[in-house]
């Protein structure tokens, strides 16, 4: 399968098609819990259209050749937020790829955290490779394509770059 390319405007839609999927599975949540850093815009959405709280856990494995290869998996050992996770927990990540980083996260959230009772899986795009099904996605996708998304075009852009882009174009 060829890579996919998203636009913004695709990328707010399909942020959307999920929060709507969520409200319209009936489940209710107490806690918002994003990854870092692909979760994060989706976790945004969610905690402004749910007016929650968005607690973040940073995961690490996509550092080798510019974020194209994963690597072994690194998981925060604390999670940031203004209220602790409890309850039913929502965790909102980009994408299910391999499905091992959200096994590996539902694992040490189930172990670490007691006051858990429920967590629930969201994400825009679902990998058929993946070995972790997501209890809600957008977009199931076959084959294991490259997702390019909006706001890769600042990976490797550096501040110098950045400078030159916003001078050519008179800002």
């Amino acid at each position: 399968m060829a890579d996919l390319f998203v636009s913004w405007q695709d990328y707010i839609d399909l942020n959307e098609q999920l929060v709507l999927k969520v409200a319209d599975s009936g489940w209710k949540f107490d806690s918002l819990l994003c990854l870092a850093r692909g979760g994060m815009r989706p976790g945004d959405i969610f905690s402004r259209v749910y007016s929650k709280p968005l607690s973040v856990l940073s995961t690490s494995s996509y550092r080798a050749m510019s974020g194209t290869v994963q690597g072994e998996l690194n998981i925060s050992s604390c999670i940031t937020g203004t209220e602790a996770l409890k309850g039913k927990v929502l965790l909102v990540d980009d994408m299910v790829d391999s499905g091992i980083t959200l096994e590996k996260v539902v694992k040490h959230l189930k172990s670490d955290f007691p006051e858990i009772t429920e967590i629930r899986i969201a994400v825009l795009w679902w990998k058929e490779r993946s070995i972790f099904q997501p209890d809600y996605f957008v977009s199931y996708l076959e084959g294991n394509p490259w997702i390019h998304q909006p706001f890769e075009a600042y990976d490797d852009l550096g501040i110098e770059r950045l400078r030159e882009k916003r001078a050519i174009a008179g800002k």
